[in-house]
């Protein structure tokens, strides 16, 4: 149950019924995404793909018969209709045509009818509708899916076809259970069902459950049962680099910080194409500092190496292992951009003292103090408007019921440093205790918590700054002799 080995698959599947021969693929906009999260462009050329142009935007009108076309799009009505328009006054050679999800019968008559040339030689679904971020997370880059506690109707219709393209892909027919009482779970719930019944021969997966094994489970739960979550700072490689620096489509945007070589301004990260990143896209913060030492001490290691080339044996070498010499140097130097940049933000936003306030909060119940506590770090400059929101939002959530409440002077101190204060109301009419099922604040060893951010804290604070500035001082002596 590997996603990006399910896309992968498809797009082998592709380019090996287009048959050999150089070729071009027709794409939109989202399904350049979904390529590109499980394919680099050189990855494409082994598969003599090479040209890449999108239907949705303007393309040349020369004429490239010796060309075959995949097509690789989303089943929309517009994209129906630009590729229609495609084939009635078609580019290439011959077509080979995918959608990424289920498309209607009608819209399959509709483009035969435009193929007036008989230029398409292949119509299929492949189920590829959905951005592998890791082997077992996928996102659809929805960015609003929901309007007064309401889904938006675009949005459970993308929510609903993604989720069907996974359970395809992965052949499987699940059980579907939701959270009781939750009209977003159930309306999801519902409408997935209803497809599946729908497209029953597409679902047929009996052979695959035919050992008697339990079958699949979809399960389907509500944000507003675990509100604080999302709150915290969350301190593992992957998590810190997307809340602090933003992954978007495994691309992290660099361009904006001052002493960025050119060529790291825009970083790939994919556990997929960058082992050291999939081997730790789940370690702490603090591990990570350790881990780049070993990598640049192996690198030193293979650097020595490559500076003895005395015969014509040592030059073979060279010569053989200098591609994964230098895509060890990229690597290091990507990782090392990377984690000074969390190390610079971390310290300038003072994210250690607010991640231990915000453990406290959300494990401990000591409201004056936290109160006293809250109120003096929101208050300081040195911390951001946004933190400062969160802090405000998990004490609201944790003491709303308090006799003691006192949101509204914490929200007071916000509003003079120019915040959003409307969050935290719009937060506890969404997700507060009279919309959850069941307490949250008691389910979790308070002294185990607390004590685990702090070592944390303490294991960070003290060894990972040295660690980096030795690295990034090593691999500059380095990098500049070679």
């Amino acid at each position: 149950m590997n996603l990006i080995t399910a896309i992968k698959l498809y797009v082998e599947k592709m380019c090996n019924e287009s048959g050999p021969g150089m070729k071009t693929i027709l794409l939109d906009k989202e399904t350049t995404s979904i390529i590109s999260m499980a394919f680099s462009q050189s990855d494409m050329l082994q598969r003599e793909v090479y040209l890449f142009e999108r239907l949705d935007s303007g393309r040349s009108n020369e004429r490239m018969k010796n060309l075959k076309c995949i097509v690789f799009i989303r089943p929309t009505k517009q994209n129906i209709q630009l590729l229609a328009d495609e084939l009635r006054s078609p580019k290439y050679g011959a077509y080979f045509i995918y959608f990424s999800n289920i498309i209607p019968r009608t819209d399959i008559k509709f483009l035969a009818e435009c193929d007036e040339s008989e230029s398409v030689r292949e119509v299929k679904e492949v189920y590829a509708d959905y951005l592998c971020v890791n082997p077992n997370l996928f996102s659809l880059n929805i960015n609003s899916s929901m309007h007064r506690l309401n889904w938006l109707p675009d949005a459970l219709g993308r929510t609903v076809q993604g989720v069907l393209a996974v359970l395809l892909s992965l052949k499987l027919n699940p059980v579907i259970r939701y959270r009781a009482g939750s009209v977003v779970s159930q309306t999801l719930a519902k409408q997935i069902y209803e497809q599946i019944c729908k497209e029953s021969s597409l679902f047929d997966f009996s052979r695959t459950h035919e050992n008697g094994a339990a079958p699949p489970l979809l399960l389907i739960l509500d944000r507003r049962d675990d509100p604080v979550t999302p709150l915290l700072h969350q301190w593992t490689y992957q998590a810190m680099v997307h809340e602090l620096l933003n992954i978007h489509n495994n691309r992290v945007d660099l361009s904006n910080i001052p002493g960025i070589p050119k060529d790291y301004r825009e970083l790939v990260l994919s556990g997929d194409q960058d082992e050291f990143y999939g081997n730790n896209m789940y370690a702490n913060f603090g591990e990570i500092g350790s881990t780049i030492k070993n990598l640049m001490e192996e690198f030193q290691r293979k650097a020595k190496d490559h500076k003895k080339v005395e015969s014509i044996a040592d030059m073979k070498n060279f010569i053989e292992t200098y591609p994964q010499f230098k895509k060890m140097s990229g690597t290091v130097q990507k990782h090392l951009c990377i984690m000074g940049e969390l190390s610079a933000l971390t310290t300038k936003r003072n994210l250690f003292e607010v991640s231990e306030l915000e453990q406290e909060v959300a494990c401990k119940a000591e409201h004056s103090a936290q109160l006293q506590r809250i109120r003096k770090i929101i208050a300081d400059e040195r911390i951001s408007v946004d933190d400062a929101i969160k802090l405000v939002a998990l004490y609201a959530l944790r003491y709303e019921r308090h006799a003691n409440c006192d949101t509204s002077s914490l929200l007071q101190i916000i509003k003079t440093r120019g915040g959003k204060t409307a969050i935290v109301p719009s937060l506890i009419e969404y997700a507060g205790t009279h919309m959850r099922q069941g307490e949250i604040f008691n389910l979790v060893r308070i002294s185990d918590a607390v004590k685990l951010t702090r070592n944390l804290i303490k294991v960070v604070g003290n060894n990972f700054e040295k660690k980096l500035q030795f690295v990034m001082y090593m691999f500059s002596k380095i990098y500049f002799f070679m």
